[in-house]
């Protein structure tokens, strides 16, 4: 079975920060989609898997992030639906929450893109990380 990895650390880099010092929006999101997918890539590999598709990107700001701080970023699962699945990715400095970003996908069919249950090994498999 694969290591899941759920958590990354990083210094904030100098280019994802603007002229107040504080990191761009779009930076926490980067992070965030980088971070759900080195989580999502040990899940089950499945023969017919369906494509998932982002339905909603929530960014919640607690308080911002400066270049150079360290940051804890950790995914977990939010909620798991018939065809979709919410994830949560929080940003921490030591034991402060600095940001949340919520992600949701979609499953969807490979041929037409409708939308599909999710496979139930894939779903057993979220619910060992459902915070």
């Amino acid at each position: 079975m694969t290591e899941v990895t759920r958590t990354v650390e990083m210094n904030v880099p100098f280019r994802d920060v603007d002229m107040n010092g504080q990191v761009f929006l779009g930076s926490y999101i980067s992070y965030a989609e980088s971070v759900l997918a080195t989580f999502w890539s040990s899940r089950p590999q499945l023969e017919s898997e369906p494509l998932y598709i982002a339905s909603k990107v929530t960014c919640i700001l607690h308080r911002p992030l400066h270049y150079d701080e360290r940051v804890v970023f950790t995914a977990s699962v939010d909620k798991i639906g018939v065809r979709s699945v919410g994830f949560i990715i929080a940003a921490d400095i030591g034991d402060e929450r600095a940001a949340e970003v919520e992600i949701i996908w979609q499953a969807r069919s490979r041929q037409d893109r409708s939308p599909v249950a999710l496979p139930e090994d894939t779903r057993d498999w979220l619910y060992g990380f459902v915070d």
